[in-house]
């Protein structure tokens, strides 16, 4: 669901749901958020004590089943700190983010958790 000013309620409510069941299951509380359409509302960091994780590179992998040109677009933008946009809904972007990994990897670049790029 994207956030829109007319939702917010039902917005947040999805959002403390979803965080019920995954803390449910991983016994974790759930502390980022990749906002649909990266839509946020800043309110939202101290009511549900989250933070929004946003995108740097955004490789569009929606719009196409070309590995070798979503592969392309990531490995070209990609630069210090970039945060990736991909969505594991789609076989193409799966084999994607692998070869991603891969040349990146092979760059010289090194993969952190969001914490260390957002905080440190």
């Amino acid at each position: 669901m994207q956030l829109k000013s007319g939702n917010k309620e039902t917005f947040k409510e999805e959002l403390i749901r979803t965080n019920e069941i995954i803390t449910g299951i991983t016994g974790e509380e759930v502390l980022y958020v990749r906002p649909p359409y990266g839509s946020w509302d800043k309110s939202f960091e101290s009511e549900l004590n989250m933070f929004p994780v946003l995108w740097t590179v955004d490789t569009l992998d929606w719009c196409s089943t070309n590995v070798e040109r979503i592969t392309e677009k990531a490995v070209s933008k990609a630069e210090e700190n970039d945060i990736i946009l991909m969505h594991d809904y789609y076989p193409s972007t799966i084999t994607a983010a692998l070869d991603v990994v891969d040349e990146l990897l092979e760059k010289g670049y090194e993969f952190v958790t969001v914490d260390e790029i957002l905080f440190d």
